[in-house]
């Protein structure tokens, strides 16, 4: 299976040092997180309901 990655559109420009990219992984396996700067280096596997709640909790931040 490929995988294929979606740049965060809360990431900033080309120059930016904060980029993130998500990969939906195979089926019941979760959400894949990995640094669009340097994506040989791996990536961390989320659950559906972990994602979910990573989210909410994104969502609840003040802004700043």
């Amino acid at each position: 299976m490929t995988i294929q990655w979606r740049k965060s559109s809360h990431s900033g420009s080309a120059n930016d040092d904060v980029c993130v990219e998500l990969g939906r992984l195979a089926p019941g396996t979760g959400i894949g997180v990995r640094d669009s700067k340097n994506p040989n280096a791996g990536h961390l596997t989320i659950s559906l309901t972990e994602f979910t709640r990573l989210i909410e909790q994104i969502k609840q931040e003040p802004t700043r």
